[in-house]
């Protein structure tokens, strides 16, 4: 068996991580090593940790950004399968079966994702697309890859960082492998902050982004758009 390494960033996530620790420790296909990198925060998140210490790497530094948080533990894991999961993300008790699975059974992909929920409402992803995939991403950062596929991620990236790895590894030839069921769910506080920015693109284009905070993560989105798009010549 392949050893298999979840990479957990985490800020402010305190009040929450208890949930998706229990769904990693759940699950009929138990990952070999849980490195949770702790970036800075200052609410209880450590005190969070605590029931879960035996079963965790843990790792602490001053507040540098989800993507350092990432590669910091990237480079501190060992797994040949490597699955980026935010702190607010809980599993399916057989997600990591299912994407294990999923790529013992088709070698020559490098990665594979699921559809998920997003609160309330239901992600379904697509097979495998190269022509799609250059004009939206539609793979959830929460996928398992191969880490001799993984090109890392670019510092340089400030927003769409799972899109960018998405899109370097398909102009290598890398390809994913679709799993067509909801394998995990993103849990949606608004009140508080965290590492976890995601928001799906349909939310921008509703009439509440005309509030002022709304534009203003609209202005974003549309930038980190557009920087992708330069990098890949999309």
């Amino acid at each position: 068996m392949k050893r298999l390494s979840v990479i957990i960033p985490t800020y402010q996530h305190g009040f929450v991580i208890g949930e998706c620790l229990k769904s990693l420790c759940s699950q009929t296909r138990l990952p070999d090593e849980i490195i949770v990198v702790d970036d800075g925060s200052v609410d209880n998140t450590q005190e969070a940790l605590i029931p879960y210490r035996h079963r965790i790497i843990s790792m602490y530094q001053e507040n540098q950004g989800e993507q350092a948080a990432r590669t910091r533990g990237f480079q501190a894991s060992t797994g040949e399968f490597i699955l980026f999961c935010d702190a607010d993300v809980v599993l399916q008790s057989t997600m990591l079966e299912k994407m294990e699975r999923a790529l013992l059974d088709h070698p020559g992909a490098s990665f594979a994702y699921s559809s998920f929920r997003f609160g309330w409402k239901i992600f379904r992803s697509f097979p495998f697309d190269p022509v799609r995939l250059r004009h939206m991403n539609y793979i959830h950062t929460s996928s398992l890859i191969r880490r001799s596929d993984f090109p890392g991620f670019d510092p340089a990236i400030k927003k769409f960082q799972d899109w960018d790895v998405w899109l370097a590894m398909l102009e290598v030839g890398k390809t994913g492998v679709f799993i067509p069921e909801v394998l995990f769910c993103v849990q949606v506080d608004g009140k508080r902050g965290g590492i976890s920015h995601w928001m799906p693109a349909f939310m921008y284009r509703w009439p509440w982004r005309l509030l002022r905070w709304k534009k203003e993560a609209r202005r974003r989105y549309e930038t980190g758009k557009g920087v992708i798009k330069e990098k890949h010549h999309l």
